[in-house]
């Protein structure tokens, strides 16, 4: 046998997952494919607050202000309008648009932390916690888990998440853990919590809203279900953990090397008074976008005002906090915009992350194909009359409406219309059909690459989004098998 032969023969290169933009960007296509294939048109809808019917020809039109409710029963096969190879370029940009106050509250939050990284104050108090913790890390991540889970449980915390990765990775990777640790306390802490929200008014309280039922009603089921599951959660990262920081070589990231801000060894410089002030307006940041944006007045608190802001007022918060943090530190301006830039452009990839995946529903809008999946939903769900049988039809039923409308707003506006109705039909209590709602929405948005804030995350740490699908699927697939537990014993 020739050995020269063998050893110059070329080597098969191994499979090479794409990044995530491509596997987005082939979703528009598949999307764009479908405006071909299924029947296009529109409910009939009645305006929110005055129920004045807006045909399915007149919906295009529409410039009332009120939402659009859909009447079941009443779809209506309409004249399509079919995607082609320009309007899949075009997707994305339009779907930056759309997206435009969430990708510049991204930026703005790297410029912010640019700042931040070079005042050094990042560094001495990470290595001030390390040194706390030390020898009980492990206690970080369930108290991380908790609160994440109590914020998606009770306002639909997912997308302010974002935020949060550049404070808890350093932490985290200081602690002798490695990303995809930071990754499960984030996504499956506030996933779960989205999951199961209880009094979520963003998720439940929309919900309940259109099923004409409170958004207390069902709530004990919801709470029992939460515990369950983010107990579950905080096992399944604390196992992992542990393996990781008993052996390196069982990370499922250890064959990767990182080179960013979130990689480097932490230096243990002295924790002066300059720097606690830095990070008392670090923390202080995260702690009033959090208040800022919980509906207070909906949850029936009127002790503080509510303030209901959003991302453009979350970018201005956190740019006021770096412009603070600058004069703190005696930066000079030009030495602030330098690295407040420097920050930004860390993170351009992380806004295009978000743009592309909002062109998923730009497609959808455009092809006219969103009330015919919203069809065949209800089809699916029409005439079946065991109880149990109909919550779980309506379970896997949402999980396929989630993947397409990823808001869960957005799908309680359009779905719950329809499923309310139906579910008097077949003698399960529309609470039962919100939680079932819910829970698909919450389940899928653990791990789809329409999830705006999951692919903005790892893009943010640099884990690739198959290393983390593979690593959280035995949870996912142990999540859906519980959720359709629950709800089907409830029924």
């Amino acid at each position: 046998m020739d050995t020269a032969a063998i050893e110059h023969a070329p080597k098969k290169k191994a499979f090479q997952m794409p990044t995530v933009y491509t596997i987005l960007f082939a979703i528009i296509a598949i999307i764009a494919v479908l405006t071909h294939i299924l029947p296009t048109g529109r409910y009939d809808y009645t305006t929110a607050d005055s129920n004045q019917l807006v045909t399915a020809a007149e919906v295009a039109d529409y410039s009332g202000g009120e939402k659009l409710l859909p009447v079941p029963g009443s779809f209506t096969e309409l004249e399509g309008n079919p995607q082609g190879a320009w309007d899949i370029l075009l997707a994305p940009i339009k779907g930056f648009h759309n997206a435009a106050d969430i990708a510049l509250f991204v930026l703005v939050i790297g410029g912010f932390l640019g700042v931040i990284m070079k005042t050094g104050a990042l560094d001495a108090g990470v290595a001030s916690v390390v040194k706390r913790f030390k020898g009980r890390e492990q206690v970080m991540i369930p108290i991380l888990m908790i609160l994440f889970g109590l914020g998606g449980s009770s306002y639909g915390m997912a997308e302010e998440t974002v935020a949060f990765w550049a404070l808890i990775l350093p932490v985290i990777s200081a602690a002798g853990y490695d990303r995809m640790v930071t990754a499960g306390i984030i996504l499956l802490g506030s996933g779960v919590g989205v999951l199961s929200s209880t009094v979520n008014p963003f998720a439940t309280g929309i919900a309940s809203g259109f099923a004409g039922i409170q958004i207390g009603d069902g709530i004990v089921l919801r709470v029992i279900m939460f515990v369950i599951l983010e107990a579950a959660a905080i096992a399944y990262v604390m196992r992992y953990a542990a393996k990781v920081k008993a052996d390196k070589s069982q990370s499922v990231l250890a064959d990767l090397e990182f080179n960013d801000e979130f990689s480097r060894e932490v230096t243990i410089e002295e924790f002066d008074g300059r720097k606690k002030l830095t990070m008392a307006v670090f923390f202080g940041a995260f702690a009033f976008m959090i208040y800022s944006v919980m509906p207070l007045e909906d949850l029936g608190i009127t002790a503080v005002p509510t303030l209901w802001w959003w991302f453009d007022e979350l970018s201005t918060l956190f740019l006021t906090a770096a412009i603070i943090v600058a004069l703190i530190n005696r930066m000079p301006e030009g030495e602030f915009i330098k690295n407040f830039l420097e920050g930004a452009k860390d993170l351009i990839g992380v806004a295009i992350v978000v743009a592309v995946a909002r062109g998923i529903y730009v497609v959808m809008n455009d092809g006219m194909i969103i009330d015919s999946i919203l069809f065949w939903a209800e089809g699916m769900v029409s005439g079946v009359e065991s109880s149990g049988v109909f919550v779980t039809v309506t379970y896997f039923v949402h999980i396929i409406l989630s993947f397409f409308i990823p808001s869960t707003s957005g799908l309680a506006t359009v779905s719950m219309p329809l499923m309310g109705p139906l579910a008097d039909f077949a003698g399960v209590g529309r609470e039962l059909i919100i939680t079932a709602y819910q829970s698909a929405s919450g389940w899928i948005n653990m791990f789809a690459p329409t999830a705006g804030h999951l692919v903005a995350g790892l893009a943010l740490s640099k884990i690739p989004y198959e290393r983390f699908v593979k690593w959280v699927m035995p949870f996912i697939v142990f999540t859906l098998i519980a959720s359709v537990a629950i709800l089907f014993v409830a029924s």
